[in-house]
């Protein structure tokens, strides 16, 4: 599913390295010799051992795929990854599903409203019961079940499904946990949602435990999967005050609420490249 969407730059150049001075100069002088046009501009530089600098360019002029190999020299030398990246280029998910339908359709829709600069290539569910929420929006679901037995079998069909078809996998509400193997294969690129209770109600029920322990505070954190589960670098968290009135359905419909808003601003974040990752954190620009 995708649906078009108008754009007033025409790429972007996404930088780390270590900091030092004059980079913003010679990465300006390069756009300006380019014929490009800065329109938009965020760096960041951290201040703890070894300096890092990060910047984020939206420009108007040349294509981003034409100065990907003048711009070499200029990477090299500075140390910088660098990613010319075209604003018109939507990248593709794959969304990851159970049987909670919440985090999908506030995907589902972001996508259809134009809200959300992405095209959603798949949904692929270990059960049946999102099939129909996928297929109403035109997208094609695959379903994969998992089991402990099965699971490396499936992983292995996940991987032929996502091969050179997506850009990024989105774990919405999908209840289970991938493998190391899996995660070497597509480490930064997978986006998880869970409430915030972690670590003190972990498990099943969370929002039946937090009830009994009367919590004032609901929230969720979408962050990045590493094979350590729930610790990959956060994106993205947000929170909602609640009291003594709430019941546990409550709870869950508040959390759901927060899941869903945090995890689609954590994917428009990602697909319009504005997170880094440094180590087990993020940059995260406007």
């Amino acid at each position: 599913m995708r649906y078009p969407l108008a754009v007033s730059q025409s790429g972007r150049l996404v930088v780390s390295c270590p900091d030092r001075p004059g980079i913003v100069a010679a990465v300006s002088d390069f756009l300006f010799r380019q014929g490009a046009n800065i329109v938009h501009s965020d760096q960041h530089s951290t201040h703890d051992a070894p300096e890092q600098f990060f910047m984020r360019v939206e420009f108007q002029g040349p294509s981003a795929d034409s100065l990907v190999e003048p711009f070499r020299e200029l990477a090299n030398r500075f140390e910088m990854q660098a990613r010319f990246v075209p604003s018109d280029r939507h990248k593709r998910l794959a969304v990851f599903v159970s049987k909670e339908d919440h985090c999908l359709q506030e995907l589902l829709w972001q996508v259809r409203s134009g809200d959300l600069q992405a095209e959603i290539s798949m949904v692929v569910g270990n059960h049946r019961d999102l099939e129909l929420s996928a297929t109403a929006f035109g997208v094609p679901f695959f379903h994969v079940p998992v089991t402990p037995d099965t699971k490396a079998d499936a992983e292995a069909r996940h991987l032929e499904l996502v091969a050179n078809q997506v850009d990024v996998i989105v774990l919405a509400r999908y209840m289970q946990i991938l493998s190391p193997s899996f995660l070497a294969i597509w480490g930064g690129k997978v986006i998880n949602i869970h409430h915030s209770f972690l670590p003190a109600f972990a498990g099943a029920r969370p929002y039946h435990q937090a009830y009994d322990r009367g919590v004032k505070i609901i929230g969720a954190t979408a962050h990045y999967v590493t094979a350590e589960l729930d610790a990959g670098p956060i994106i993205e968290q947000d929170v909602h005050r609640v009291d003594h009135g709430s019941d546990p359905s409550d709870l869950r419909r508040i959390g759901r609420q927060t899941e869903r808003a945090v995890l689609a601003r954590a994917v428009r974040w990602h697909v319009e490249d504005r997170v880094l990752i440094r180590g087990n954190r993020t940059v995260v620009f406007d």
